[in-house]
């Protein structure tokens, strides 16, 4: 019998961009503290950027059960056979251990970016045609039809940068099988004005891309809360920070809204591509 997929991925996991690093030098450091997390108890890393299954395989061969996923791959950037032709190569290595989740980036970054919705479906044509199973890809839906495409033709919705209000409006229209694993952002930091400062840094580079903006305001937010790096109700809506109870509250909201796993970045200030494995320490002993 086939494991439920949210008995695979397990209630937590890890979101990182530097666990996708395509430098050779650092894929014994990559394998290292893949192992770790597996160790440690979370159930999944998702790699960050337009990651591939070339990106998961040095993950997946360093650790026994530990599921890797993308995070996601841009349908842009990489065609339905070639992806799964990737698919079936690292399925058949390691069968069930690799999710491929797929997004359609943002029209500043994609040049040929037009009709996404229907590019998206035709992408999932494609995988249909080239015998990559629905019940193994995840799209990172943040609007109610791209939702509905998760639930009517994927596994389920990987969100990014969202709230425990958009996790319940996403379960809503999921329904209860698909999974539903948002990310979230993890300030290790007490100090409100140092919590909030790292927090607008990061989210910098996202304010002014539309898919997640018109998200903000379909929830609640108003074009106020976009203004000099974010506003704190919306820093707080999305990160969570504080010491390890409030981090640890923010957390079990997304899971009260209705979320089967939450992927964790923790964000300590380092650059972007930094492993940082004593904050994933830290954060695993609040974590159930």
């Amino acid at each position: 019998m086939t494991t439920p997929l949210k008995d695979t991925v397990g209630r937590y996991g890890i979101w990182s961009v530097g666990l996708r690093s395509e430098d050779p030098d650092r894929r014994g450091e990559l394998a290292e503290a893949a192992a770790e997390l597996e160790e440690l108890g979370y159930g999944a890393v998702w790699l960050g950027g337009n990651s591939s299954a070339a990106n998961a395989a040095p993950l997946i061969e360093a650790t026994s059960t530990l599921t890797v996923g993308t995070s996601i791959q841009s349908i842009w950037q990489h065609e339905p056979d070639a992806a799964a032709t990737a698919f079936a190569d690292l399925e058949s290595a390691h069968p069930g251990r690799f999710l491929l989740g797929l997004g359609v980036s943002h029209a500043k970054r994609v040049e040929q970016y037009a009709r996404p919705y229907s590019a998206l479906v035709g992408h999932l044509d494609g995988l249909d045609a080239a015998g990559v199973p629905a019940e193994r890809r995840l799209l990172a839906a943040l609007g109610p039809k791209s939702l509905r495409l998760a639930r009517d033709r994927a596994a389920g919705s990987i969100p990014y940068l969202v709230t425990p209000e958009h996790t319940a409006h996403a379960r809503e229209i999921l329904g209860e099988a698909p999974l539903l694993a948002p990310e979230l952002g993890v300030v290790p930091e007490r100090d409100p004005v140092r919590a909030r400062a790292l927090a607008r840094e990061f989210l910098e580079i996202y304010l002014p891309l539309p898919n997640y903006t018109n998200n903000f305001l379909r929830h609640g937010f108003t074009e106020d809360d976009l203004l000099d790096g974010g506003s704190d109700r919306l820093v707080d809506a999305l990160f969570a920070w504080g010491d390890d109870q409030a981090i640890r509250t923010k957390i079990d909201a997304f899971f009260e809204a209705g979320a089967d796993h939450v992927a964790l970045q923790v964000l300590t200030g380092e650059p972007r591509d930094a492993l940082p494995r004593k904050a994933w320490r830290d954060v695993a002993t609040l974590l159930d």
